[in-house]
Order: structure tokens, then sequence, then C-alpha cells
């Protein structure tokens, strides 16, 4: 091992011998130098498949070499077996076998990773000569162990062989074994537990069986239950499970043993072994409360997962045996005493979190029985459920501000994220308990709030809070007659809290649209929103609920719009919240404003706007640098969030039933729309700005941003503005050509193309920005995976909205169509799929547009080698669908010339991939053209000829496609 540096600095040198698989060994684990431990790394995997390993592997395991050496010998063995099993002649089966079963006992006193990798070997053996070439394998395993032999010592026999049984299922699962080969190895497998079962009874239930021993046996019990083992052929097994839980050292592995036999899809048929199952997970009670009070947290988690899985997976099987049913109830009994452990979860425990699906399945199964069976059982579970909230609330509750602080930020999210839990199932059970559940929370909630003698804490108060807002925010509470008093209640909280002001105003905003059908209850919520605004640590609840408020109840607030407005232009002007939140802010108050007549937009607008405008001005002004780039981000984007929501065009759409005031019924008032007022006062000023940062496409973006959402909110409102901002785009991208600029151009013409009066300003912006992008395919496109992407959208946009475009003398529709083909062979999957859309809108258009016609006639052929590239392997086989669909337009559209365009581009051999045949590819053609009415059928034959040309037909990849 002296020069360890020669195999790496040689990777191609492919001398696969002992001394040489040493020195690559020496140099992965030794050599400092990470390129040489890389080089070495791929030299031994070549060394590996190699057809000498069978010769060095053999002399890597003698008793003389250190255990990584020999570990790589037992590995490479194994991949031989496993991966190149069809390489080894029939006559070698049994030697090879004996060579194995050698190597193991040897080993059986020896290295313990390298005693594994072998058993997987033999595994590997048994599994692909099961059952022809080796019928009773396990049979045999257990016989050649059990003999008294070379000396071995019998425990480590034992283990060994207990090692071999183990690995012997989980080789299974992850075997690469043919589907056809799987069912009969499975057979086999499943009628050799005859001989496995007694063996691991006699060793569980000796009591000379040295705890390992034991341990081992319940690993292998969990290996082969996975094998699906009917229930009712290890059922006296899992019982010695149960009696192997007091031993702390067995504890982990018999739970594993036990859980993993018990959710075996197949054991519900063995409803009489369920049943016998239910006293002896009961008996478990005891063991758990002491765990509970010696706060030994593995132990209530193992049990806990024991009665949850037992709950879960039979749930319906336990309830239809009505004869047992108090069995049951006291199973469930005790997964509530789970779910309500004592201590907050994460920190002093961690059970509770696992019983939750439990109680969703119970009340599945309980509301799917026919409704007289579902009256009886509900009389018993309903009292349950409603225990149930009342454990989730205390489970929900925060500990003391002190210890609270005390946790680290990891538990504080966990906790969050396990109170979010909570808030599903309380939601989910209300479909069980409805709206009395509201009436019992409330009621609780008045209680605490009035009873003067008896200080709350503040925590108490929140969970109720908590368990309604988790309700009203998914379900419809508006028919509840317990909301008003609720509302009522809120003022009279005490909020000395963060946690519970946060709760307070997501209860708020999740009862928005309650509010919108009784405005009356706005003034005695209003308030404690517009205080909220001002505290940074609420500022995600307090402006959440205001955007709801300013969403739903916008007709309802004219009256408290200057109080809002003023409140929220302190904040922004304090700079108390963070970006995101000064953009759902913004949001807020467009809905708000969108209520209000025309010129009291106006001018809320410009007291709003203007600081920002002034700061824009001064922004403009100075030399670009990273801070003011940030600035001028910002501004933008609190004027596109703005512009987002402000739309008055909405008002007559709102109230059909006709009891609005008659104000929302009118038309939207005559005259210019106030947001392009605003626009067009601005838009010198973002024109000099644009004329600063052309090179910033953050800076870029965020100013189409502004016309986007603007564009998308106004549509035909957005009129006035269509020729400057067209003008302006057109030489925004003909400096510097932007993903963004074509992005707003498509919207433009989607919405203004149509239309006469627009037509010349839409047409000549997409005829410059076509041009100056074909002279960017010329230089090379690779670089702007996005404009072409953005580009190819835009083309898809004009052919579905305005095909005339196309018919244009100064549009080069030959070039848009060559550049399509290019960008059919991107490597960027989005990009590609915009490309298929651009022909698929492309290739019907041809019968009505004379251009396209012509060029589809000339170049079509290109399209559909392009095509096939794709489909040949030259293109991400997510992709398919969209390839079969721009062949299947061709099918549908232009038949005669597909017949020969497919014919011509499939006749050179290797094309598409060199894996199919000539036989292959007719069979493909003739198909594709068969198929002229179902796209799905088109797409799976697009699929199975991908498989075919990567050489994935038949095997587990394809399985998953």
């Amino acid at each position: 091992m002296d020069t360890p540096g020669r195999i790496a600095a040689t990777p191609d040198n492919l001398d696969f011998t002992v001394e040489n698989v040493e020195k690559a060994l020496h140099q992965l684990y030794y050599d400092p130098n990470i390129e040489n431990k890389n080089l070495a790394q791929k030299w031994l995997m070549q060394a590996q498949v190699s057809p000498q390993a069978w010769q060095f592997c053999w002399s890597l395991l003698s008793p003389d070499k250190v255990p990584e050496i020999q570990y790589f010998g037992a590995s490479a063995l194994h991949t031989k077996i496993s991966r190149y099993w069809s390489d080894i002649p029939t006559d070698q089966y049994e030697s090879l076998k004996t060579q194995l079963f050698s190597q193991i006992a040897c080993f059986s006193s020896g290295s313990k990773m390298v005693l594994t990798r072998l058993c997987v070997a033999l595994a590997s053996l048994a599994l692909n000569t099961m059952p022809e070439a080796w019928p009773g394998a396990v049979s045999e395993m257990v016989r050649v162990f059990q003999e008294e032999g070379g000396g071995v010592d019998g425990r480590a026999r034992c283990l060994a062989l207990l090692e071999l049984l183990t690995v012997l299922p989980e080789e299974f699962q992850t075997s690469r074994l043919p589907q056809y080969r799987k069912g009969q190895v499975r057979g086999a497998l499943g009628q050799e537990w005859g001989s496995v079962c007694p063996l691991l009874q006699q060793l569980l239930q000796r009591t000379d069986s040295p705890g390992a021993v034991k341990a081992r046996v319940l690993r292998c019990l969990s290996s082969w239950v996975l094998l699906d083992v009917p229930l009712s052929e290890s059922e006296s097994l899992v019982h010695d499970c149960f009696s192997a839980l007091p031993d702390p050292e067995l504890f982990d592995t018999a739970v594993e043993a036990i859980v993993n036999a018990i959710s075996q899809p197949d054991s519900q048929r063995y409803v009489n072994t369920l049943l016998k199952l239910v006293p002896r997970v009961l008996a478990l009670q005891e063991q758990l409360r002491e765990a509970v009070q010696s706060g030994d947290m593995e132990t209530c988690h193992g049990i806990c997962r024991i009665a949850v899985t037992l709950g879960e997976n039979h749930s319906r099987t336990l309830l239809e045996q009505v004869d047992h049913w108090q069995g049951f109830l006291a199973l469930v009994n005790m997964v509530m005493f789970c779910t309500g452990i004592p201590g907050h979860y994460p920190v002093n425990e961690t059970t509770s979190s696992l019983t939750l699906t439990f109680w969703y399945t119970l009340q599945d199964e309980i509301m799917s029985f026919e409704t007289d069976k579902q009256a009886v059982y509900l009389q018993v579970y309903r009292p349950v459920y409603f225990q149930l909230v009342d454990v989730l609330l205390h489970k929900a509750q925060f500990p003391t501000d002190q210890e609270y602080e005390s946790w680290s930020s990891d538990e504080k999210e966990q906790f969050r994220i396990y109170r979010v839990d909570i808030s599903d199932t309380l939601m989910y059970v209300y479909e069980m308990l409805g709206a009395e559940l509201l009436s019992n929370l409330y009621d609780k909630l008045g209680r605490l709030l009035t009873n003067t003698e008896q200080p709350t804490s503040w925590q108490h108060t929140e969970a109720l809070l908590y368990g309604f807002q988790s309700i009203a925010e998914t379900i419809d509470v508006n028919y509840s007659d317990v909301i008003p008093g609720l509302i009522g209640l809120i003022p009279r909280i005490s909020i000395n809290n963060v946690q519970l002001a946060d709760t307070v105003m997501f209860t708020i905003g999740a009862l928005a649209e309650w509010l919108a059908d009784h405005p009356v209850m706005l003034s005695s919520v209003l308030p404690l929103v517009l205080q909220a605004l001002g505290n940074p640590d609420l500022s995600v609840s307090s402006v959440s609920t205001l955007k709801k408020i300013c969403r739903e109840c916008k007709y309802d607030l004219p009256p408290y719009a200057t109080n809002i407005v003023a409140v929220s232009q302190e904040v922004l002007i304090k700079q108390i919240h963070k970006t995101s939140q000064c953009m759902w802010l913004m949001q807020a108050l467009g809905f708000l404003l969108s209520a209000l007549p025309v010129e009291d937009i106006l001018r809320n607008l410009h007291s709003l706007i203007t600081p920002y405008i002034q700061q824009l001005e001064k922004l403009a002004d100075e030399t670009p640098n990273p801070s003011n780039k940030l600035a001028i981000i910002h501004i933008l984007g609190l004027l596109s969030n703005l512009f987002t929501t402000l739309d008055i065009s909405k008002q007559d759409d709102e109230s059909a039933d006709g009891s609005a005031p008659p104000v929302k019924t009118a038309p939207p008032p005559p005259g210019p729309n106030p947001v392009v007022v605003v626009l067009q006062q601005v838009f010198a000023l973002i024109q000099t700005v644009l004329s600063k940062w052309l090179n910033d496409s953050q800076v870029v973006e965020a100013v189409c941003a502004i016309f986007e959402k603007s564009v998308k909110t106004l549509l035909h409102d957005f009129a006035p503005m269509v020729s400057q901002l067209s003008e302006m785009l057109g030489q925004m991208y003909s400096t510097i050509p932007q993903a963004s600029a074509l992005d707003l151009t498509r919207q433009m013409v989607h919405i203004f193309a149509s239309e006469t009066d627009h037509f010349p300003p839409i047409k000549a912006l997409f005829e410059l920005v076509t041009s100056v992008t074909l002279s960017i395919f010329q230089q090379g496109p690779r670089d702007h995976p996005d404009i072409v992407d953005s580009f190819m959208q835009l083309q898809a946009q004009a052919l579905k909205r305005k095909p005339d475009l196309f018919l244009s003398e100064s549009l080069d529709v030959k070039a848009v169509f060559h550049c399509g083909v290019l960008s059919l062979k991107f490597p960027e999957a989005p990009t590609v799929k915009s490309t298929c859309l651009f022909f698929t809108e492309l290739i019907p258009k041809c019968s009505d547009v004379p251009p396209l016609a012509r060029v589809m006639q000339e170049d079509g052929k290109l399209l559909m080698q392009a095509v096939l590239e794709g489909i040949g392997g030259g293109a991400s086989r997510i992709l398919m669908d969209q390839f079969a669909e721009v062949i299947f337009s061709l099918n549908k559209n232009c038949f005669s010339l597909l017949v020969v365009w497919l014919k011509e581009a499939l006749q050179p051999p290797g094309f598409p991939s060199s894996r199919v045949t000539a036989a292959q590819k007719d069979n493909f053609s003739q198909q594709i053209l068969r198929e002229r009415v179902n796209k799905r059928r088109m797409k799976d034959i697009v699929k199975e000829f991908t498989l075919l040309c990567r050489g994935l037909h038949g095997t587990e990849y394809a399985a998953e496609y």
C-alpha cells in the first residue's frame, strides 16, 4: 500500500487485481486529496461490476484483511449476484451457494457489517433461484445453521441465521426482479414462513435465550410480516411480542414488530385475531401510566403507536363487532388518554401528535354507516368527540410566558405546526358535532370572560378563540346564532399578550364574511384591528385581517374609510411592517377605495401616493446604487399592489339579492378610471426611472408589474394608456430585451388586439418585439431561455386572439416558425412547453392564414423532425404529453403532409434513437396516423415509443410513468 496514488492517477487502468483494489480502497479511505478519493471511488465502482470481480472478491474476504476490504469484497459479490445474475452459468449456482454458506459461518463471529453484506448476497442468490432451482431455500438455511458446524459457537451461528432470515424479505422488497418473478417468489416465501415461524417462537419463548438473540428475532418478525404473512399465522408470535414489552432492551423492536404486523392491509380479514389483540393492548395502560408519571417519553410513544395502529387500521372492523363494543370504546378512551397526555408538545411530550389521524379515521368510519346504524354509533361517540375538543384545546394552550421564552425557535415552530394540526382536526370534528360545538365553545368563553371571582389565564381564552377561528376559517358559520355573541365578547377580552392578540385578529379575519352580512357589528371590531396595525409584533395577523375585511365588507366601509386610510398611511410612513405586509396593506386599501365615489377615490389616492411619488422623483435623480434600487422596487411594488385590487367596475355584481343600497347597482361612473388618471400623472416619472435602470431586470420587472396588474384589473378601462404604453414597451425592449416586457406585451395583445381602435399601436408593438427577438435568435438564444419562453407564449397568444397579425408584410413568419423549431430543442422544460403551445395554436390556423400555410408546407418536416428528436430522448419525459398534442394537431389539420414527413423523418437508421428497430418505427407511425380522434390515446402511443427509444420499456421506471 505504499503507492496509493497509482490507481487514481490512471482511472482508465482496468487491471482489476486484488492488489490494485486494495490500493484504491486505501486511497478512498485514507487519501486526504478529495480528487484522488473521487477517482478511486469511480475506479472501484468499475471494478465491482467487472468480470474480474468474481476472482478478487473471494480473496478480499480472507481472514487476514481489514474489515473495510472484506466489506468491499462482500459488496462486490452482492452486486454481481443481484445485478448481473444472467452472467452466472447454471452449473455454478450450487458451488456459489456452498461458498457463501461457509463464508457466513466464518464471519458469524467476525465483523458485523461484512456478515450482513454476505447475508444480503446469499439472500439475493436465494431470490434468483426460488422456487425452481432452489426449492425450500429457507428450510435449508435453517437446517445448515442448526447443524453443529466448524467450531463456531451456537449463539453466533444462531445470530447469523437470524441476520440471514431478516435480510431475505428486505432484499425481496428492493430487488429488481421482473414483475412475474416477483409474484412467484412472494408465493414461495409465503410457503417458507412455516420453517421460520416455529424457530422464532422457540427462540422467543426460551427463558435462556440471550437478549441479543430475542431482539434479532423481533427484527426478523418485523421483516417477514411486511411480506403480508397472514395475521392468523403470526398471531402467537405477536402475542409473544406483547410479552416482550416490559423488557426495556426489547421494547423498541417489539413495538416495531407489533405495529408492522397489525398494519398489514390484509390483517383486517382476521377478525378473531384482532379481537384477541384488543385486551392485550388495553393491558398496556398500567405500563403507559407509569411511563407518563416517570416522564419516560419513549415508552409512552411506543405504547401509543400500538394503540393508534390497531384503532386506525381496524376501526371499521372493530366497530362492526357490536358484541365487543365496550372493548373498542375502551381502546378509543386509551387513545384519548394519549391525545391528552400531560405536558407541552414538543418539549415535555411528543406522543399526542401521533393520535390525530386516528380521530379522522374513526369519524370517517362512523359517518360512512347507513343512517340508522350511524345514529347508534353517534349516541356512543358524540360525547367522546366533545371530550376530544376539550382535550385538544387544552393541548393547544401556550405555556406560561416564562416557559415559552425558554423554548428554542425550532420547538416554537414545531408547536405552531402542531396547533395547525389541531386546528385541522377541530374543523373536521365540526362535521360530526355541528352547531352544538360552536355553542359549546361560546358558553365556555362567555363563562371565562364574565367570571369575576377567578382570574382567567390568557392561555385559556386564547385556546377557546383558536378553536372558534379554526372552524370559522373554513366552514360557513353565517347561520350560527352564537357569532353575534362572540363578536360582542371580543372587545371584553383584556389583551395583554402577543399570542392572544394574534388569535383575536385571526378570529376577526375568519369572521369577515359574516361581518359583510352583519355590517352593524363592524364598529365593535374595526377599532381593535386598526389599533393592532401599529404593533410590529402583530404585523401578519392585523394586516391580513384588515385585508379580509376590506375585501369582504368594502361596500359597508365608506363611513370608516378616512380613518382606515389615515391609520394605514401612518404605519406605512413609520415603516412598521415588512415588505410583504406593506404589499398586503396596499391591496387592502385597493379593495377599500374601490367602493368609494370616484372623487373620493382620487382624493384618497392623491394623499396616499403623493409621498411615494415625491420619494420616487428624488430617487430617480440619484445615481443608481443598490440601496436606492431596493427603495425604487419597494415603491413600484406598493403601487402595483394597490392597482391590483382597485377595481370600480365590479360594483354591479356584488349584491344580486337587491338588499344593498342602490349605489351598488349603479353603472360605473363616466370619465377615466382613477387608476388611469394616476398612471398618466406618473407615466413620465416612470419613464425617467426606467431610462436610468434599463439594465436592471428587477427594476424593469417592477415597472412592468405595475402596468400588468393594472391591465389585468382594469381590462378595457385601460384603453386611454394603450398607445403610450405600447410605445414605451417598444423602446424598452429594443434597448435591452427582457422577458417581463414580453409578458406585458402578451397581456396587451390578449385584451386589445381585437379592438379596431387599438389594433395599430398593438400591431406595431408586436412587430417590433418580434423582430428584436428574431435578431436575438440570430446571435444565439441559448443564454436567454426566459426570453424565448415568453416570446413563444406571446406568439401563441397572438395566434389565439388575432391571427391577422401574421398577415403583415413586416412580420417574418418563416423566421418565427424556425425559432419555434429551434426552441423545441432547448433543455429547459418550461420553454419547450410554451413552444409546443405555440405550434398547437399555429397548426389549426394554417387554413385561414396563407403565410402560415406556406411555411407549414415548406418546413413542416423540420417541425416533425424536432418533435421526434425530443421523443427519441432529446427532451425530458415530462414533455411527452405536449409533443403528443403537436402530433395530434398535425394529424387533424395536415394529414396528407404528415404521412410524407413521418416516412421521410423516420427513414434514417438510428433516428430518433439507436434503440428502436425499423419495424418499431413503422408500427409507431401507423399507430399515429390511425389516431385522429382520441388525444389521450395519442399521448399513450408517444409515451410507449419514448420508453422504447430510451431503453426503459418494461422496466420499473416505466411502471411509474
